[in-house]
């Protein structure tokens, strides 16, 4: 049975079960819904006999990372769909995903490699959705390894004809990114006789892409570092701040004109592409409409290229998140940062893009859970740009 055959048949078999439902039959339903299953793991069946024959014929093996060529039909550009099914049904059923028996995994966790085409798709969207995280630099680095930063910058000197001057080395320092396990659990609550490959791959990817971005979002800001949390460590780490690039306030006179040229007044030169972090609340009732000494707005609402606003304060963008607490007035029970400053491209994230996902048990509940692991650390590698503002808990 080809793939076409397959699809026909599938397909045929869907649309009698759905006549079915329709219909109020029930017992019909539950056969055609049977001959799915069978039919799925015929073609699986198939599939998996001719990917061992090719082996036979001297066909390299793919690794692990790619498991995704270690389902091949007769025709080798339908693999990727064949995986993309065998994946759908380890999902949403358990059916395992037979691979070839030298493949190796460094980790217990990893059940299946997400589809590439499904993971394009999610890497899109998750891009889409995390806005703090389409800032940052985002790098692709294997954990452990050891990457330089610089902290300081040559100086350039007038010399007289022929004169020299003394080389000047540049300082370093580095960072080393480590193994973070982030781990979504899915809930993929479909009906799983009747469910189509593309509304399976459209839930999975919502899901997945949500939950990943307001993760990675949320460690950018807030993380708490390796060392004991294992999490990344975020940007207002209390590691990251610089002593005097603050600005304390008061609750009873919190976000003035004079607290945020203050600032601006601490953000030292080189630095012009920083821009403000702080929640929507803070900015809609706190900035918004405030006016400088000669009566001229501060912050402004413009339409942006693609038509959504685009806020602006002192000409700086504004970027909104709920990871920094919101300030609407009123006490706070702790000092709060409330906005902050910052270069966002100095801030660097290292993962492999890589979740896969697994499958299990929940011994306590007996719940079926799908969870999606990927890896992920991430550091501040300049902070100089980080100038913070803080009410402080009177």
């Amino acid at each position: 049975m080809n793939r076409e055959e397959y699809l026909k048949k599938r397909n045929e078999l869907l649309e009698a079960a759905q006549a079915a439902i329709e219909a109020g039959d029930s017992e019909t339903y539950e056969a055609k819904a049977k001959e799915v299953e069978d039919l799925d793991a015929k073609f699986e069946k198939s599939a998996q006999q001719q990917a061992d024959l090719n082996a036979l014929k001297g066909a390299v093996k793919p690794p692990v990372a790619m498991a995704s060529e270690s389902v091949v039909s007769k025709d080798g550009n339908d693999k990727e769909l064949e995986y993309r099914m065998a994946f759908m049904n380890y999902v949403m059923k358990g059916t395992p995903i037979m691979k070839n028996t030298d493949e190796v995994t460094t980790t217990s966790e990893v059940g299946a490699v997400i589809p590439q085409t499904v993971l394009n798709r999610i890497v899109e969207k998750i891009e889409k959705v995390g806005n703090i995280l389409n800032l940052v630099t985002r790098t692709y680095y294997k954990g452990g390894v050891v990457v330089p930063t610089s902290s300081a910058k040559p100086t350039a000197s007038w010399v007289a004809e022929r004169g020299d001057v003394d080389s000047q080395e540049k300082t370093t320092g580095s960072v080393t990114f480590a193994y973070n396990k982030l781990k979504v659990k899915v809930a993929v609550s479909l009906e799983v006789s009747v469910v189509t490959l593309d509304i399976f791959e459209r839930t999975l990817i919502n899901q997945l892409s949500e939950a990943i971005a307001r993760a990675l979002d949320s460690a950018i800001i807030n993380g708490r570092g390796t060392t004991t949390y294992h999490e990344p460590e975020g940007i207002l780490k209390s590691s990251n701040l610089i002593s005097g690039q603050n600005v304390n306030v008061t609750e009873e006179n919190a976000i003035t004109y004079a607290n945020l040229i203050g600032m601006e007044a601490l953000l030292p030169e080189g630095y012009d592409d920083a821009i403000y972090v702080m929640n929507k609340k803070t900015f809609v009732s706190q900035v918004l409409g405030m006016v400088d000494d000669n009566g001229q707005p501060i912050a402004r609402i413009d339409s942006g290229i693609d038509g959504k606003p685009a806020y602006t304060l002192f000409g700086r963008h504004v970027e909104f998140t709920t990871q920094v607490a919101a300030y609407i007035g009123g006490t706070v029970t702790a000092d709060t940062i409330v906005a902050f400053l910052f270069r966002m491209k100095d801030y660097m994230l290292n993962t492999n893009m890589q979740p896969t996902v697994k499958k299990y048990t929940d011994e306590d509940t007996d719940d079926e859970v799908t969870k999606c692991i990927m890896l992920a650390d991430g550091k501040v590698i300049d902070n100089n740009s980080l100038v913070t503002l803080t009410v402080k808990n009177s």
